[in-house]
């Protein structure tokens, strides 16, 4: 399985840097979206089938309370003291076992993974 992302805007440039450098698919935001809302985002990440990569705890609510449709996953990580590349590294270890991920709100921190099923949605 393949797994293209989309890299939220508060995801630091050395940890974008370092998953392109191991092969991955990445968008940034930053780069090619600079000013969108998290909904444009979000929609941008489903229509390309992209997963979000994101420190914004928003996009939670927008699939679980507003109901938009979900991408793919959705990687939230916790805001942590680490260098600006360690996100790079606990997005590559999910992304060695992306079933684990596929179809989920995955929080990422403290050394552990929670999952949460995303809504299924009948526009895909």
């Amino acid at each position: 399985m393949t797994v293209g992302l989309l890299a939220n805007e508060n995801l630091p440039d050395p940890a974008i840097r370092k998953l392109r450098a191991a092969g991955v698919d990445v968008v940034a935001v930053a780069e090619e979206m600079v000013g969108a809302t998290d909904a444009e985002v979000l929609a941008r990440a489903r229509r390309e089938e992209r997963w979000i990569v994101t420190f914004d705890r928003d996009y939670g609510e927008l699939v679980f309370k507003k109901r938009m449709p979900p991408p793919p996953s959705i990687l939230y990580l916790r805001q942590e003291p680490y260098p600006p590349d360690r996100p790079a590294d606990l997005v590559l270890a999910v992304l060695s076992k992306p079933v684990l991920a596929e179809g989920f709100l995955v929080v990422l921190g403290k050394g552990r993974m929670r999952r949460r099923s995303l809504p299924l949605s009948n526009v895909r």
